[in-house]
Parts: C-alpha cells; structure tokens; sequence
C-alpha cells in the first residue's frame, strides 16, 4: 500500500489505534522515516506537538509550565538517537540486559558473615595501625576506623552500649545544623548495642563489624519503622521486612542508629525534611542521593553507612564531603528491600572511613540472596586480595591533562541588552568553572606523582569513544516506569523540586522515549561493556579524577569504583559559589575536600580495595575531618 494520510490511518485504525488519536504530526514524522537518514533537518519539537504525543501515548495532559519545561529534554534527547543511529550496530550485538524467564530460586537466609559470602578478609590488610587505647572520652573515637574500633570491642576496652550512646548523642547535636536524619532508630540501636555486648562477653565475637553503629540510606526498609524514599507523599510508608542488607548487617552483628537522608527518590540532597548539608561547609548541599549517608560519616555522627548508586549518588556525596565510597560491582550487593530507581543500574555499597572500612561492610552484604536475580552467583569468592605492588595500574589521559581553550560566546550583532547580559553572566559562569577545575587538576596531578613515588608504573589509557550521554535515558526510562503511578495520578506534585533537571520533569520526557531508542541504546551498552572490559583485560587498576565521564561510562558498564577523599583546597582556591545547583562537586571554596576515583574489572572489588588502602595509608587525606563546633 503506497503511504499516504489516508492508508496510514487507515492501517493505525486496523491495528486498534482509533483516528482522534492520530495527531497530523505522526504522519509527518512516518513520511520523514521514509527519506534518507542522512542528512535531516527536523523540526524543533513544539507544546502543539506535545499535546497530540500525550494524547497517544495516554498521558497528561501535560500543564503549560510542564510543557516549556519539557521541550529542551526532548529536543535533546531527539539528538542523542542520531549518535547512536550513526554507530550502525551489527546485527549481532544483543541488548546489554539478560533475561531470567525463571522464576527465582528458594531465598537463600542472611548467614553470619564469618562462614559465608568472604571477598574480603580484615587480615588482608594487616593489623590496624597505632590502634588507640582506650579513650579517655569516647567522642575521641568519633572518626576512628571500623579496623579500630572492632578490635577495641573485641578486646572489650569500650562497649557498643557507650560507642552506641556517643553516636546517637552526636547524631542528635549536629542533625539541626545538617539535616542528615529522617528517623532516628535510638530504642532498636541500644537493644542492639546492648545484645553485641552480651556476646562479645561471652565469647561470641560475630566479626568485625560486631557492635559498631551505622546508618542506612532511607531507600532501605526496616520493619518497624517508615521507609520514606526521601519524598513528600511517602514520609509514612512502611514494609513488613526488612531489606537483605540490613538482614545481613545486622547478622553480623552491626548497630543500626539511623536511617539517613536521601534527595527525593534518590534524586540530589534536598528531601522532604530540607536539604542535607557537607559539613565542610554547612552553607552549600552535601550532594546526593546518598547525602546523609555522606554527610553523617563525615562528621563522626556514624561509623559507616549504606548508600546507593545509580548515576553518581556515592561518588558525588563521598567527593563533596570528603569521605571514601565504595560503589561495587553490580550484582555483587542484593538489592532486595531497597527502593528500585533503575534496575539495570541501582547498585547499594558502604560509605566510611576508609578503603579498608568499605571493604569489611562489602565483606558481610556480598553475594546471592535467591531473591534479585541480578546477583551473580560468581560474584562471590575468597580469594585473598592482592599484593598491590603487583598489579598494572592504568589512568585516564585525557582526564588528567589540560582542557581545551574555553570558546566564550561573541556579541551577535544587533544583540538586545537582555541578551547581552545573558551572554556575558554566561561567559563569566564559565571563566569561574574553568579556574575551578585548573585549581582541582593541581590536586589529581599531585596524585599521579604520588603513586610514581610509589613505584607505581602509570600506564595511559582512554575510555571507549561512544555516545554515553545518549544511553543515559536507558535510566530516566526505568526509573519513569518505576514511578509510573506518580506520573499517571499527578503525585509528582508532591516532589520538593519540580525543576527541568528533576524527577518529575524528566519522567514526563521519558514517557516520550521510543522503545526502539531504548533498544538501540542498550545494544550499544552491550559494545560499551565490551569495549570497558576489554581495558582490564591488560589493566588491573584505572586511575581517574571523579568526572562525569567515565563516571556515565562505568556506571552503566557496572565496573565498580572506588572514590577516597585527595586533600583539602587551600587558602588560594577560588571562593566558593553563591549557588550550589547540586550539580557540580568543585564548588567548595577553601578548605573543601576534593578526591580521586579508582576503577576495576567486574567482581575484582578485592583488588579494587587493596589499592586503594595502599594509597590511603601513604597519603593520610581520610583522616581529615571537618571542625563542627
């Protein structure tokens, strides 16, 4: 049937499609698909044109403002599917996500963490070092590693009961000034603390972790008390079990204190309570979505906590306050119980002191629960880590040298003065970014000399060129559907941010996003775990600054990361901003930390950690912590 208005609608009314919802706009976009991919000139997406989509697609309809708001992403986004289009995939290349048709396994029960799930050992990494006696005020062990701590609770020099006691009285003093608390769990942690001191005195020992405090992230569920998400509309939610991580810390004896703030639906530092604060400076954002995670480790007020990651919320918090993240392997953690954003993508992993600390939390929420079939079963090993002196370290060129000159916007002629003033607060915005990262590079440079110092043979590498950035909505479209119900029932009006860059913005975008594009992209996942792989086939360890891309990179690759704090800016750094969009991590002004990211092959998150402990012992930049009072 040749294609014209009628026989196209004529086939859409066949197929169930009924002709009101046939806006003129889809017969022009099937004409266009007929003409030649290249080169084309389609039009910019319109609020007309967003009212007929809707229509057909069944939502909305969408507000004047949503609509305005919408029209970048969308136009945007339209961009990125040529990037892709132009790779001409193989036909060969499969989607980067596997199937289980299965049903699942029997669930398999949290078991104690000193005869299962052993990727780590605290032996690994030998005896902690100028082990303090014990204190003569127990807030001195506020910041003290979990190494330290565990070995004065075994040898019973402090009780959990009195650590316990000292957390939850810092939790309460600096929650006003950092707003990291959603739900203060203090009768459930003294119950704890008190049953870890009975068994540590009879002999019991459950490991390292036995009777030292944490937090966990809000996504995870806790029987007994809300599981809020961070999000208006859900402060009063509850579950009737617990997640499997929070099963599996609390086998092995850890004291649950708090669960801890998290920007809306794991978006950001801002949540229904406030905005979570770095205590570095209380006066910008903690970052997110992990912020009081991050924000609590930093100013002593836990020993370790429980983040997530999807697309930065462990890096971004660990950077901007100055604490070590551990973001491992997907399907190396469970996810069970926790709040789902992307499931292809969702990661859970410690947030502490020190490499050696997120190693031995890594150690006890490692491996299979019969339960989310995205945990591989070979994620799980007991191979003692490496000698770090023996493995190939490799780090992002590109990343470390000089940026390109800035390109600055020149006056148009016949330019307005509205439209002057918008150019040159453009230019200017974009002098301070650039002097920003000058003053940062100086940092990871320094680190590179360090690790030479070493004896650390730096070999350079670059990440895969392929379109990250296009293969980002493969997340908003999960996470969209994840929300489905907000969208279709106006809920999302109950989220405290409601700007272009948030989650209900971006829901309404992915709604538009063609499943064919989402294919597509995925195939080309499926190349970029290939291509990133094939880096650690001759690389043991990659060494990068914490930067947007090989951030993108390999959080959809699922390569672990490992991010430790690198120094404090000094008294010369440029100021910090006025504004803090939650965006950027170097906009601390003097004295805020800045940090270092280290990469690994799947599943070598062992490795991963003995390094980074290697370079933490020499540099010392994890014991600093930020004055409070």
């Amino acid at each position: 049937m040749p294609l014209n208005r009628r026989s196209f609608l004529t086939a859409c009314t066949r197929a169930g499609i009924a002709s009101p919802l046939l806006p003129g706009i889809l017969y022009t976009l099937a004409a266009q698909a007929q003409q030649p991919a290249k080169p084309r000139d389609l039009p910019k997406i319109t609020p007309e044109m967003l009212d007929q989509a809707a229509q057909l697609a069944g939502v909305g309809p969408f507000t004047a403002g949503q609509k305005k708001m919408m029209l970048d992403g969308l136009n945007d986004q339209r961009n990125g599917y040529d990037a892709i289009r132009a790779l001409d995939i193989p036909n060969s290349v499969p989607p980067a996500f596997v199937f289980h048709p299965q049903p699942t396994e029997k669930p398999v029960p949290a078991e104690d963490c000193e005869t299962t799930h052993r990727s780590f050992h605290v032996e690994d990494f030998g005896p902690p070092s100028a082990l303090p006696s014990a204190p003569a005020h127990m807030e001195d062990l506020a910041f003290a590693t979990l190494a330290e701590l565990g070995e004065l609770l075994r040898l019973r020099k402090i009780t959990s009961l009195a650590l316990t006691q000292m957390y939850i009285a810092r939790l309460k003093r600096y929650d006003p000034k950092l707003h990291f608390v959603i739900t203060l769990l203090e009768d459930h942690a003294l119950a704890q603390a008190k049953k870890a001191d009975e068994e540590i005195a009879a002999g019991r020992c459950r490991g390292p972790l036995h009777g030292i405090p944490w937090g966990a992230k809000d996504l995870l569920a806790v029987k007994g008390y809300p599981t809020t998400w961070g999000a208006g509309g859900f402060e009063h939610q509850s579950f009737n079990e617990d997640a499997i991580v929070v099963q599996r810390l609390d086998a092995a004896g850890a004291v649950l204190v708090a669960k801890l703030s998290l920007g809306a639906l794991a978006m950001g530092d801002k949540w229904f309570g406030g905005r979570t604060r770095n205590p570095w400076n209380p006066a910008q954002g903690s970052s997110g979505s992990s912020a009081g995670s991050a924000a609590a480790v930093s100013a002593g007020c836990v020993a370790f906590a429980i983040g997530s990651e999807t697309l930065g919320s462990i890096s971004s918090p660990s950077t901007r306050c100055g604490v070590t993240g551990l973001r491992p392997t997907f399907g190396l953690v469970p996810r069970t119980g926790a709040m789902a954003v992307s499931w292809t993508m969702d990661k859970l992993g410690p947030i502490a002191r020190s490499a050696e600390d997120c190693a031995l939390v890594l150690e006890a929420i490692a491996g299979p629960d019969g339960k989310d079939a995205s945990v591989y079963p070979a994620a799980t090993f007991s191979a003692p880590a490496p000698d770090w002196k023996s493995l190939r370290i490799g780090y992002l060129k590109s990343e470390f040298d000089p940026p390109p000159p800035l390109k600055l916007d020149a006056p148009k002629p016949g330019e307005s003065d509205e439209d002057r003033k918008k150019r040159e607060d453009a230019n200017a915005a974009m002098r301070v970014s650039r002097a920003r990262r000058d003053y940062d590079r100086r940092y990871e440079l320094a680190a590179l000399e360090k690790l030479r110092a070493l004896g650390v043979k730096l070999i350079p590498v670059e990440l895969p060129k392929l379109p990250w950035g296009s293969m980002v909505p493969l997340l908003t479209a999960e996470a969209a559907a994840a929300f489905d119900d907000l969208t279709m029932s106006g809920r999302d009006s109950l989220l405290t941010e409601q700007g272009p860059e948030d989650w209900p913005n971006a829901y309404r975008v992915a709604r538009l996003y063609p499943a064919v594009e989402y294919i597509q992209a995925n195939r080309v996942r499926t190349l970029a775990v290939q291509q990133v792989s094939a880096l650690f086939n001759q690389l043991d360890i990659i060494v990068t600054p914490t930067t947007d891309a090989q951030l993108t990179a390999t959080n959809l690759t699922g390569h672990p990361a490992l991010i430790v704090p690198n120094g404090l800016r000094g008294s010369d750094a440029p100021a910090a901003a006025e504004f803090d969009d939650g965006d950027h991590d170097d906009i601390g002004g003097p004295g805020t930390p800045v940090s270092l990211t280290f990469l690994a092959a799947h599943y070598q998150d062992a490795k991963l950690a003995a390094f980074a402990s290697a370079y933490q012992q020499a540099t010392a930049f994890h014991k600093l912590h930020p004055k409070l009072d």
